[in-house]
């Protein structure tokens, strides 16, 4: 496999991204949701450190896949209806400025509640604003109503991912899948 895309798939670089990144926020996300289940005051603490240092690790990953995205070719779009592939783009710049938005929003929060921000008790980070209780809440909200939005769009991707997979039979997902191999075209084309 070539690490960089071709017109038929994603290359090697393009696929880590993809699934390195969705792995850490669906495992930030489900931390995020059961840090309250923490057993005493100091292991919340300690998971909140962690939940933002993924987060901070989410937002340079994607940071990373755009600047790829820039100098990669992207593979050709698979044939489907046109209000299709303008739905998959549509989606697909959805989750890019969601994935982007969400950990800006959980650095501007935690810069409006006075906290310092490290990465992994390595450095620390500059606040995105000045400490400011009426804002604390808004902050919060707007993070946590963005991850739900997240969860929306994530369940509108995969679903159609899935869609293109078991009902179209085509390479939409294989083409993303780490170690997918490509379905070979049917001798008599395509039948949509």
């Amino acid at each position: 496999m070539s690490l960089r895309s071709n017109d038929h798939q994603w290359g090697a670089v393009s696929k880590f991204l993809h699934w390195t990144i969705a792995l850490a926020i669906l495992g930030n996300g489900i931390f995020g949701l059961l840090m309250d289940l923490a057993s005493s005051p100091m292991q919340k603490i300690n998971w909140l450190a962690l939940h933002k240092s993924i987060g901070l690790t989410v937002l340079a990953l994607v940071l990373l896949r755009i600047l790829w995205r820039w100098g990669d070719r992207r593979p050709r779009d698979e044939p489907a209806p046109r209000w299709q592939q303008l739905a998959a783009h549509a989606v697909h710049g959805a989750l890019y400025v969601l994935i982007l938005a969400i950990p800006l929003s959980g650095w501007w929060y935690n810069s409006v509640t006075g906290k310092p921000l490290q990465w992994f008790k390595l450095f620390n980070l500059p606040p995105l604003g000045a400490k400011s209780d009426p804002l604390r809440h808004f902050a919060h909200g707007v993070h946590e109503y963005l991850f739900w939005l997240l969860v929306l769009v994530l369940l509108a991707h995969v679903g159609a991912a899935l869609k293109h997979h078991v009902f179209d039979n085509d390479n939409v997902l294989r083409r993303m899948l780490p170690f997918g191999r490509l379905r070979k075209p049917s001798p008599e084309g395509d039948r949509r």
